[in-house]
């Protein structure tokens, strides 16, 4: 194994640690700033994850060991999901073992497991939140498969950072088909992140809560984890989208002045990237439930445009 390939890798999922908090709380800022209100701090979320490692665990009657072992497993599923995506280079020691096909079970797994938390207990928040859940991923994850796809055929792959190398390194073409495929992928991204119009992640009213009525029953570190994890989602689909559809900037190998140069250019591209996600909330309106499906299979629809595409009209680019 390369040295410098694993040193990288560190340093990768030690910067998503970092970073997926600090751009929570961009997006929230942004997001106050388009509504004319008074923004929160920018640092607000890591004092809140430091409040919450502070507190004491309160465990409801029931709780099963799946209740306090779920956190734990969202957590690291989202840590391994940052480590498979390509964010400074693409010489990562996962790529070989770990594709995009894997990457999406990493996030079903995650889903699984805080649903399964969520109706563990028995209230009929949680309960009403897992379904939700299960419901938004079951529409999800056939749009994201087909955008991979898209890409696959593209690359001739279906590992992360062979499309990187393969988009970022080749004459500039434009593919009608990726453009299909990104429209798809924004709409998958908002919904796996529980943001609007699917799901606010500023509400505790019963008509919307999707995460929020997951984790209403955790306190302490517990829920410490939890939404360091969902922070840690939205960084992994962020870091995605740049990949695939904005891979420039990412350095081919792992050495020092590479993983520097590449550094601040995904700061600017998930600053650009918060700012956009911000605006698309606060422009839109909170969906009911029972528009979640239109929303979605319009994401799966988009996303079989971009795989006929492809086949059809780019296959001898």
């Amino acid at each position: 194994m390369n040295i410098f390939g694993l040193v990288g890798q560190i340093f990768a999922i030690a910067l998503a640690l970092f970073l997926a908090p600090l751009l929570t709380g961009w997006v929230n800022q942004c997001r106050a700033w388009f509504q004319n209100r008074s923004a929160p701090p920018l640092m607000q979320p890591y004092y809140t994850l430091h409040k919450l490692f502070l507190k004491d665990v309160v465990l409801a009657h029931g709780a099963s060991p799946l209740f306090r072992f779920a956190p734990f497993v969202v957590f690291g599923c989202m840590i391994l999901a940052c480590a498979i995506v390509p964010t400074l280079s693409t010489d990562l020691p996962f790529a070989p073992a770990a594709d995009m096909l894997a990457l999406v079970g990493v996030f079903g797994l995650a889903r699984i497991f805080i649903s399964l938390a969520a109706m563990d207990i028995g209230t009929s928040f949680g309960s009403l939140g897992g379904r939700r859940e299960m419901l938004v991923g079951f529409l999800a994850e056939p749009a994201l498969l087909m955008v991979i796809f898209t890409t696959a055929l593209i690359c001739q792959s279906t590992s992360v950072a062979t499309i990187v190398e393969t988009l970022a390194h080749r004459d500039f073409i434009i593919y009608p088909s990726l453009a299909f495929a990104g429209i798809a992928f924004s709409f998958v991204s908002l919904a796996e992140n529980a943001r609007v119009p699917v799901d606010n992640p500023a509400t505790h009213l019963e008509l919307t809560m999707i995460h929020e009525a997951m984790i209403l029953e955790y306190s302490g570190r517990h829920l410490a984890l939890v939404e360091w994890a969902a922070s840690l989602k939205l960084y992994a689909y962020s870091c995605l989208g740049l990949a695939l559809f904005m891979p420039w900037g990412i350095a081919s190998g792992a050495s020092i002045l590479g993983l520097a140069a590449a550094l601040p250019i995904l700061m600017a591209k998930l600053a650009v990237g918060g700012f956009l996600l911000a605006g698309i909330e606060s422009v839109n309106a909170k969906l009911r439930i029972f528009r979640a499906p239109e929303f979605l299979g319009t994401a799966f629809l988009l996303a079989v445009l971009g795989l006929l595409v492809r086949l059809l009209l780019e296959t001898r680019v």
